[in-house]
């Protein structure tokens, strides 16, 4: 997958305190600045499970209410924030490679569920189990296969615990397809025709599959895929805005200022200067165009890999220009 995140910051996962495919750790350990200064990209993929407290954590700028048995699941290339340790919470991190050949599609967990009954005893049980084997053996081939399984098992759960009962449709394929290319493809182009390209299928196509799926039209998809970065590399890393730009694909910075300001609201200086704020006070990208999964009447549950998040519906932006007009 293209690198999206052109600094040298130290994003969540690379100083995890076990350094391994697999690990637990306290929430505490996340946080790259005391009291959670500023939001941090997290690079490995991760799940958080609340044991104690009350508090919000801002995840992609969207809080999302925490409490004892409250279970967020976070995609590598996210960015994070629980400010005030308002509540704790046990952290299990893995590489995607530890889950290979065990058929868990990393896709299924929504973003945020609330556990409780026989589910959140069964999830409690495994995230402990887990975190006792990660302290007491050593790294050995064999202390990894039984990690993995046990990743395997508590991901599995929670799949069965939150079943897709939809009927898929013949454009379901077509977004899923669309969405996994725009993921490689946002930081060198906007254009739905190079996507259409790429697919081997016709701009309406696409068009039609996004509306069908989202409510939003492909231009839009790409434009909030591409919003969502920016802000992201806007409230996590010092680079300066015009390298952001230019990383994104905008040649000037004027074209890549009017594009932000026209998706978020605000511009980019506005937008980085008000991350030490709380999520309340900030301004949010609007967030990119996903199927929903609903488990709470409070908020969309989203799974995708690096776009995913949780949130109200947005409304979507207006096309723009550079790099390449649609």
């Amino acid at each position: 997958m293209v690198s999206t995140d052109p600094s040298p910051v130290s994003p969540i996962g690379t100083a995890s305190p076990v350094p391994d495919e697999i690990a637990t750790f306290a929430l505490a350990d996340l946080s790259g600045s005391p009291g959670w200064r500023r939001p941090v990209i997290v690079e490995r993929e991760l799940l958080i499970l609340t044991t104690r407290g009350h508090g919000d954590a801002e995840l992609d700028f969207h809080p999302l209410p925490c409490r004892p048995g409250t279970l967020l699941r976070v995609r590598a290339g996210q960015v994070l924030r629980c400010a005030g340790r308002q509540f704790d919470a046990t952290v299990v991190a893995w590489e995607p490679e530890a889950l290979r050949g065990f058929g868990v599609e990393l896709d299924t967990p929504v973003t945020w569920r609330q556990l409780a009954g026989e589910d959140e005893d069964a999830v409690i049980t495994e995230v402990s189990q887990l975190s006792v084997d990660c302290r007491r053996h050593p790294d050995s081939l064999t202390a990894r296969a039984l990690l993995r399984h046990q990743l395997a098992v508590l991901l599995l759960r929670l799949a069965l615990a939150n079943p897709d009962r939809s009927t898929p449709r013949p454009e379901d394929e077509t977004f899923h397809r669309f969405r996994r290319e725009v993921e490689h493809g946002y930081p060198h182009t906007r254009r739905v025709e190079d996507y259409a390209a790429n697919l081997r299928c016709s701009v309406r196509t696409l068009t039609r599959a996004c509306l069908a799926v989202t409510g939003r039209s492909a231009k839009q998809v790409i434009d909030e895929r591409v919003a969502l970065q920016a802000g992201r590399l806007l409230a996590a890393t010092d680079q300066p805005i015009a390298q952001i730009g230019r990383h994104l694909g905008f040649s000037e910075p004027t074209n890549f200022g009017r594009f932000f300001t026209r998706e978020v609201g605000v511009s980019p200086g506005a937008f980085r200067a008000a991350r030490d704020q709380p999520a309340a006070r900030v301004v949010r990208p609007r967030p990119p165009a996903e199927p929903t999964s609903v488990n709470s009447g409070r908020f969309r549950a989203v799974g995708t890999p690096n776009g995913g998040h949780a949130t109200r519906p947005g409304s979507p932006g207006a096309p723009t220009g550079d790099p390449g007009r649609a």
